[in-house]
C-alpha cells in the first residue's frame, strides 16, 4: 500500500535461469536432448542492465530467429553500420537496480522489492522463450516453467499471481495445462506466444479461449522487442525497431482478437495489452471502427462497433509511465477510467524502481483520485480478479 491506494502491478515479469529451471525439467526432456547444457549462456548482464560476477548464472538458449535485434545495428542518418557495431544494452531508468534474484530464483527478494516499492499484488509475465524448434520438447520447456512458477508464486500467492503459457503448436497440451493450474490461486490469465505469421483469431485456438473462459482466465498480450510484425523493415535500427514494436505489436493483436469476433464467441473473456502503451488506444478504436466499413474482412459474429468492445469493461491496457499524466487523461475522458493498469515492468531496465508507484501517484492532481483508485488496483482486480 502507498499513500493509503493498494497498488496491484499489471506488468512485472521473471526469467528463470537454467539454475533455476533445471530441476523442473523433466526425465523426457532430459533423455531426449542429453546435449542440453551445451545450450547454456552466460548471464553477463541482469534484466536491468546490471553487471553481474562470475560465477555465472545460465539462460538456455536455441538456434532461433531473433528478428530485429539480430542484426548489425545502424545509427540513423548514416549510411551503413559501423564497423564492429552492436547493439548495447537499454538505459536503466530507476534510480536503484532491483535487488538480484527477485526476477529469477528467489520469490522473498522479489516480495521485499514489492514492499519497498509499496506494491500489494504482481502479476508476473514468464519472459523466457526457450524456442526449442522440436513442437513436443517445446511443451516440456513450457511445462517445467509452469511448475517452477507454481512453487515460486506459491511462496505467498495473494501476492503473487501469473499466467499460463499458451503454445499453438499443441493446443491439447495446452489446455491440458490450463485444467492442471487453472484453480490455482497464482494462474489468473493464459499468454498465447504465437510463431511468427501465426494469427491470432485463427480457429485452432478456440478451444483454448473456451478453456480460460472455463477456468475464469484472462487473456493477455505482452509485446516483445524482437520478432514482432514488421520487423523485417526497420533499416537496421533499433531506435525504430523499439519506438515501434510494442504498441504495433498490441494494435495488430487487438485488431485480429476483437475483428475476429472472439469477445463475441466466448462473452466472458477479458482481453487486455501489457507494456505496449495506451495513448494510442482512443485513435486505434475509431479507426478499427471506420475500418470494419470502409474495408471489411472480419468476423461475420461482430454485432457492436470494436471500439465498444474496448470500452464495455472487458478490455484493459497497462500503462507506460512515459506518456505521464495528460495521456491518461485524455484516454479516460474518451474511454473511461476502467481501462488503465499500473504497470511497472519490474525488473527489466524500463521500470522506475524504487519510485514506480511514487511517480505514478504524482499523476493524482491530474486524473483525480476516483480515477487514480481505479488504475492501481480496481481495474487490475476487475481484470486479474481479487487476489
Amino acid at each position: 500500500m502507498r499513500n493509503g491506494y493498494k497498488v496491484f502491478d499489471a506488468d512485472t515479469h521473471i526469467r528463470p535461469s537454467a539454475e533455476s529451471l533445471r530441476p523442473y525439467l523433466s526425465e523426457k526432456l532430459l533423455s531426449t536432448i542429453p546435449d542440453l547444457e551445451d545450450h547454456r549462456v552466460e548471464i553477463h548482464t541482469g534484466d536491468a542492465g546490471e553487471k553481474r560476477e562470475a560465477p555465472y548464472r545460465h539462460w538456455y538458449r536455441f538456434n532461433r530467429s531473433a528478428g530485429w535485434s539480430s542484426s548489425t545495428p545502424r545509427i540513423l542518418g548514416e549510411a551503413a553500420p559501423r564497423d564492429g557495431a552492436k547493439r548495447h544494452f537499454q538505459t536503466f531508468m530507476g534510480s536503484t537496480f532491483p535487488t538480484e534474484g527477485g526476477g529469477d530464483f528467489s520469490p522473498e527478494v522479489r516480495l521485499a522489492d514489492m514492499d519497498t516499492e509499496g506494491v500489494d499484488a504482481h502479476f508476473i509475465v514468464h519472459a523466457s522463450n526457450i524456442g526449442y524448434p522440436d513442437p513436443e520438447m517445446d511443451m516440456e520447456f513450457i511445462y517445467a516453467q509452469h511448475r517452477f512458477l507454481n512453487d515460486f508464486c506459491e511462496t505467498d500467492s495473494s501476492r503473487l499471481k501469473s499466467c499460463i503459457i499458451i503454445n499453438p503448436m499443441s493446443i491439447e497440451g495446452s489446455v491440458n495445462e490450463i485444467k492442471r493450474w487453472g484453480k490455482t490461486d497464482w494462474a489468473v490469465a493464459v499468454q498465447p506466444k504465437l510463431p511468427l505469421d501465426y494469427p491470432l483469431d485463427h480457429p485452432d485456438l478456440h478451444p483454448i479461449w473456451a478453456a480460460a473462459q472455463e477456468h475464469g482466465l484472462s487473456v493477455i498480450h505482452h509485446s516483445l522487442a524482437m520478432g514482432y510484425p514488421g520487423y523485417r523493415d526497420l533499416w537496421e535500427n533499433p531506435f525504430l525497431g523499439r519506438c515501434a514494436s510494442h504498441p504495433w505489436a498490441a494494435m495488430r493483436a487487438i485488431a485480429s482478437f476483437f475483428g475476429g469476433g472472439l469477445m463475441e464467441r466466448f462473452p466472458e473473456l477479458r482481453y487486455a495489452v501489457l507494456e505496449s502503451g495506451f495513448g494510442w488506444l482512443p485513435f486505434w478504436a475509431r479507426r478499427m471502427d471506420d475500418q470494419v466499413t470502409y474495408v471489411g474482412h472480419v468476423s461475420e459474429d461482430l454485432t457492436k462497433k470494436i471500439s465498444d468492445y474496448l470500452t464495455g469493461g472487458r478490455f484493459f491496457a497497462a500503462i507506460e509511465q512515459h506518456e505521464g499524466a495528460d495521456m491518461a487523461k485524455i484516454c479516460n475522458d474518451l474511454m473511461g477510467d476502467h481501462i488503465l493498469m499500473f504497470g511497472s515492468d519490474y525488473p527489466h531496465a524500463e521500470s522506475r524502481f524504487p519510485e514506480s508507484v511514487d511517480q505514478v501517484l504524482a499523476w493524482e492532481d491530474t486524473i483525480g483520485k476516483e480515477a487514480m483508485q481505479k488504475l492501481l488496483w480496481d481495474n487490475p482486480v476487475n481484470f486479474f480478479g481479487k487476489p
